[in-house]
């Protein structure tokens, strides 16, 4: 969530480090500025400064985008698709967790360039929501991911037995998980005042807390569906091979990206986060701050749109898009040919 303040009984400022540090950063006080020690001994203006020139528009991008492509992928499968195949069942749950995570980005964007003003039991809605979303949408990909091996190198035995309610019943349990995964930040998230940074919203808990959070996320929302995605993915690939498919190549393709999109976007934030756990505090001349800035905005992109790259590459999908591009033109050129024959008569 980008570079937090980890408040443990900060030393009160004098008047004049205020003055200074205020006069240094040329801006209001900073909503992210740590002073706990042992946690950051240098001075994180230049960290601040930078994500709040670089994250308040593009959180704005990503709201805009996410929302026009997973609408457009609510459209089609509302359109097109009969909604309560395994499938469909599975995506439209992955765009609603999508939905969920993007909803709170206005929120950062606002806290990013100031400080946090919606008051603490909006902290823990909104930090809980956030997680919510980015943890069921990490696992809904795996689930979907594992779904497709199952109907390519189990098929027989996949349709027999999968079902609506098989999808819905883990579609509840990837709720369930999720939830309880996110609860930690709706209990213990709050908002902190300081006299340079302002206002934060922020977990208070140090030490043996923060490194666990920080191996549950690494483990169970990276390591884990990484190796399920390594795994289906390759397995899929071998059974396409062997196989007189038509377009296999295109189907190997597809999955090429999909898997590398996630390894591109996902893996560079948790190994900023690992490296960081390890840094030395007093090491002022690292650039990891930098990093775990946009890296983790970075997971964020993918996160918001990865509906679109999952579908968009299918031609399936491709060509109900068109199919429906084609009909809204269809009716447009008949709107302006009527307009016109009703002018040319008049």
């Amino acid at each position: 969530m980008g570079f937090q303040r980890r408040h443990t009984g900060p030393r009160r400022l004098t008047s004049l480090e205020i003055s200074t540090k205020m006069e240094a950063s040329n801006s209001t006080p900073l909503p992210y500025e740590d002073y706990s020690p042992g946690v950051w001994q240098c001075s994180p203006i230049g960290t601040n400064d930078f994500g709040r020139t670089f994250l308040p528009p593009f959180y704005y991008i990503i709201f805009i985008i996410s929302i026009l492509g997973n609408g457009v992928v609510l459209l089609v499968v509302h359109k097109f698709e009969k909604m309560n195949t395994i499938t469909n069942i599975f995506l439209i749950n992955l765009v609603a967790s999508n939905i969920i995570f993007t909803l709170t980005l206005p929120f950062y964007a606002v806290y990013h360039s100031s400080e946090w003003i919606f008051g603490e039991p909006m902290c823990k809605l909104v930090t809980s929501a956030y997680y919510l979303g980015f943890y069921s949408s990490i696992l809904f990909l795996t689930l979907m991911t594992f779904d497709r091996y199952l109907a390519v190198v189990h098929c027989i035995m996949a349709n027999s037995q999968r079902r609506s309610i098989y999808a819905a019943s883990l579609s509840v349990a990837v709720w369930i998980i999720s939830l309880l995964a996110s609860l930690e930040y709706l209990i213990y998230f709050t908002v902190e005042e300081s006299q340079v940074g302002g206002l934060s919203c922020n977990d208070p808990r140090v030490g043996e807390w923060k490194t666990f959070a920080l191996y549950k996320q690494f483990v169970l929302f990276f390591l884990f569906p990484l190796v399920v995605f390594v795994y289906c993915y390759s397995r899929i690939t071998l059974t396409v091979m062997h196989t007189r498919m038509v377009k296999k190549h295109h189907t190997i393709r597809v999955i090429f990206v999909t898997v590398l999109m996630f390894f591109v976007f996902w893996s560079p934030y948790n190994i900023v986060l690992v490296m960081r756990e390890y840094k030395d505090p007093n090491d002022c001349n690292s650039n990891l701050p930098h990093a775990v800035y946009v890296t983790n905005n970075v997971a964020r992109l993918y996160f918001c749109i990865n509906p679109v790259f999952y579908i968009f590459l299918g031609r399936k999908f491709q060509n109900r898009v068109r199919e429906m591009c084609l009909k809204q033109d269809s009716c447009l050129t008949r709107q302006i040919c009527g307009g016109r024959s009703i002018g040319s008569s008049s």
